[in-house]
This record gives C-alpha cells, sequence and structure tokens, in this order.
C-alpha cells in the first residue's frame, strides 16, 4: 500500500467528502479547516467567516489504486473552480476553492493540470483555485463527519449534495467502490 494525503477545498466539504469516501482507493475523507490562523476552529468561526479557515476535505488514499492526478480531476469535476470565495449560494473565504499541497510533487501535478484545464478551454472564465502549501489540518466536528449519509433528508443535502453526487456517480461509475 502507498498511503498518500491530499487535501482539497471546494466549497461545502459535505459535497466533496461523500464523493471521495465512495472512490476506490480512498481509505478515508474527512471534513475538516484548513488554510486560516485559528487554532482548533469551530464550526461557528468558520461560518463567521474570520477565522481565515476554508472548509476542506483531507484524503487519505492509496496511490496504487487511485492517483493524486485523479483526485484532482474529480475535483475540478465536483465544484466550479472559476468563482473566487463562492460555490453556489454559499459564499465567503471559506468556500473557497484550494488545493493545499503536501508536497513539492503535488504542487507541480496541480499547477500542471491547471495550466492543461486553461489551455483546452475547459471553463468559461478563469480558474481561480488556491494552490498553498498544506498548513494543519483541524478535523471538523464529529457530526460533519460522513454527514450527507447520516442527514439525507436535511433540505441542504436534498438540494445541494444529492444532485451533486448523482452527477458524480454517472461519470465516475467505473471508479466507485462496489458498497457505494
Amino acid at each position: 500500500m502507498n498511503t498518500q494525503i491530499a487535501t482539497l477545498a471546494g466549497g461545502c466539504f459535505w459535497c466533496l467528502e461523500t464523493a471521495y469516501n465512495r472512490l476506490q482507493g480512498v481509505q478515508q475523507a474527512l471534513s475538516g479547516y484548513m488554510g486560516g490562523a485559528t487554532e482548533n476552529p469551530t464550526y461557528k468561526q468558520i461560518c463567521a467567516g474570520d477565522s481565515g479557515h476554508a472548509e476542506v476535505v483531507q484524503i487519505h488514499f492509496d496511490a496504487n489504486q487511485i492517483s493524486y492526478h485523479e483526485l484532482l480531476e474529480i475535483f475540478f469535476t465536483l465544484h466550479d473552480p472559476t468563482t473566487l470565495n463562492r460555490q453556489g449560494n454559499d459564499a465567503g473565504t471559506q468556500y473557497r476553492s484550494a488545493i493545499f499541497w503536501h508536497n513539492p510533487e503535488q504542487k507541480a501535478e496541480a499547477e500542471a493540470l491547471i495550466a492543461e484545464l486553461t489551455a483546452a478551454k475547459t471553463f468559461d472564465r478563469p480558474i481561480v483555485t488556491e494552490i498553498s502549501p498544506a498548513p494543519s489540518f483541524w478535523p471538523a466536528e464529529d457530526y460533519h463527519q460522513r454527514y450527507f449519509e447520516q442527514n439525507p433528508r436535511q433540505p441542504y443535502c436534498m438540494h445541494v449534495v444529492a444532485p451533486k453526487l448523482a452527477k458524480f456517480r454517472e461519470k465516475f461509475a467505473g471508479r466507485l467502490k462496489v458498497a457505494a
């Protein structure tokens, strides 16, 4: 096994965490916070928008089964990387698009993929995804972990998370864990 870590911010962490936990090769995706100055932040502090942290998902994956590049390709299909500090109705720096790299290879891979997507004009607007070194990761409160599975009837889950997951399952059906 070749366990590595990827940390990505693409708006609400419930969407990303649910999708990544369903992928073959992903051992665990955890919702959390990264990129700000507040030590051990709470969800309330994050929602206030003054902690500097983004909602992130930290992905523990087996690079022998799924590559970092594949995780990034999926990341760019799960959210809109062209909106600064916003995903849909969620607005604020806590919802920014960011890739927090853990080694120089991840940084180079992220930069190369963004250049490739830009050259291919994959999006109508410029990609504004931040690429930064990974500072401390702060796990979100327990009730945020696997939130969608525990709260599928919650209105945000029904109207935002579920449609994104449906598109994800359709596009990446061959990459899903058998039980997903």
